[in-house]
């Protein structure tokens, strides 16, 4: 269990350390190319979850991630008997959501920067949060 929850904390610091340089450095700029037309770093106030979806319902969001996080660190005592690679993609699930929590408290937004162009722009937690189910979905499949 310390595992897990050290991890998410490492999570939650990374990501909330990048979403404050973002406000910081890129806010004021809004796009810098990093490799033109294939990453940039681009600033965007994301009020939905996923993609996008879901804009312009801030409050209720919030309520309803503010369950997910809960519901997660409930789970997590579920987990205490489990391998650490389990725990890890856990914690970068839990992590994730509290990092994305933590910014709809603070900001009735999200703070997303990541662009490849080809995809939505996103950010650490939301790489942490699907990093983590894509591993859970990989454990899941491999022959014990």
């Amino acid at each position: 269990m310390r595992a897990l929850f050290s991890v998410s904390a490492i999570v939650l610091l990374v990501d909330q350390v990048t979403k404050y340089l973002a406000l910081w450095w890129l806010k004021p700029k809004g796009s810098v190319a990093i490799f033109p037309g294939i990453f940039h770093l681009s600033f965007v106030e994301n009020t939905g979850i996923a993609f996008g979806f879901f804009q312009g319902h801030p409050e209720i969001l919030s309520y309803v991630i503010l369950a997910s996080v809960l519901c997660l660190l409930c789970g997590s005592w579920f987990l205490r008997n489990h391998r650490r690679p389990a725990q890890v993609a856990y914690a970068f699930i839990l992590g994730g959501a509290a990092g994305n929590l933590i910014d709809r408290i603070r900001f009735q937004h999200v703070v997303d920067f990541l662009d490849f162009r080809v995809w939505p722009v996103f950010n650490m937690a939301d790489s942490f949060i699907t990093i983590g189910v894509f591993l859970f979905i990989y454990l899941a499949l491999r022959k014990p």
